[in-house]
């Protein structure tokens, strides 16, 4: 199973400086996906649409079922940073994987190929958003607040997160393709799932790349603390296990550098986020070890409160 083609169909869409939640929908119908919604939004910086998708389960909420809901986020500041830089732009690569998982997914359930749970797919579209100064290179940033976005973003039926975001602005994390991050529920970074593992590997035919994340980043943006980006930020919403899925580099790229969506790299980061919607909706996948969670709580506390401000 390719994703490909999903996958170059939507950088060639959101490649456009006139794209829209609006086309992006008619997109996604013509590939078997009914469930969209297209919510525009305006900040200080300027506006986008956010848009939110559900592929329905077998046996998932939707139908009154009780299968898990993975969540799917494609975290970003923009798909452009126009009239500054012209193109699309490193950062639209979580626009990329979520959009080409909601085709592949859409396709796969008008051949009879449906899932157990309910997957739910949201991120936003803008052509037009602004850039911002970070080390080692420069940022996107957001037309919108992130808080704002980061609520429409995490849906309380998501049983579990998989938060795609480019993650090539950094000197820590030096690859090609895609890693995955530790997965962190409720202010614990927690050890990486070996499920997940599996399915990288299973995936890449390689050995595992992982995300160092440290406690800096899964603080709030609004903290004005250092970050590898807003990757992690998801968490904040919601008690769901959430793992970042990492789109990667092997030398720092700034998220405004246009020629810079990996396709192969990308491709494998949507067969991944596919694969994990099969396992987890159908419970062959954990996020965390519930047990050894309940241990840590008991033994240490809740980290939640102490980050949860907002």
């Amino acid at each position: 199973m390719s994703c490909l083609n999903h996958v170059l169909q939507i950088i060639d869409v959101l490649d456009d400086p006139k794209v829209s939640g609006g086309k992006i929908k008619e997109i996604l119908v013509e590939h078997g996906v009914e469930s969209v919604e297209i919510i525009p939004l305006s900040g200080p910086k300027g506006k986008t649409d956010f848009v939110k998708i559900i592929i329905p389960g077998r046996n998932g909420k939707e139908k009154n079922g009780d299968a898990p809901t993975l969540g799917i986020i494609g975290r970003l500041g923009g798909v452009g940073a126009r009239p500054e830089i012209t193109g699309i732009v490193s950062d639209a690569d979580g626009a990329i994987v979520a959009l080409a998982c909601a085709i592949k997914l859409g396709e796969s359930q008008k051949r009879g190929d449906i899932l157990e749970g309910d997957v739910i797919i949201t991120t936003h579209i803008t052509p037009s958003a602004p850039t911002k100064p970070h080390k080692p290179v420069p940022f996107m940033d957001s037309p919108v607040d992130i808080m704002e976005i980061l609520k429409h973003e995490v849906d309380p039926k998501m049983d579990a997160i998989l938060s795609v975001d480019a993650t090539k602005g950094n000197r820590v994390i030096k690859v090609h393709g895609f890693a995955i991050t530790p997965t962190v529920k409720d202010g614990w970074i927690l050890k990486v799932s070996d499920d997940l593992i599996n399915i990288y590997e299973r995936v890449t035919g390689d050995i595992v790349s992982v995300v160092p994340i440290t406690m800096q980043d899964i603080t709030p943006y609004i903290d004005n603390i250092y970050h590898i980006n807003s990757i992690m930020q998801p968490w904040l919403m919601t008690s769901a296990p959430v793992v970042g899925v990492a789109t990667t580099a092997r030398v720092p790229v700034p998220g405004c550098g246009t020629g810079a969506n990996y396709v192969l790299g990308l491709e494998q980061a949507t067969r991944f986020c596919v694969e994990v919607a099969k396992e987890f909706t159908s419970r062959n996948c954990k996020f965390y070890d519930e047990e050894e969670f309940k241990k840590l709580t008991k033994l240490y506390g809740d980290m939640s409160k102490i980050f949860r401000k907002i």
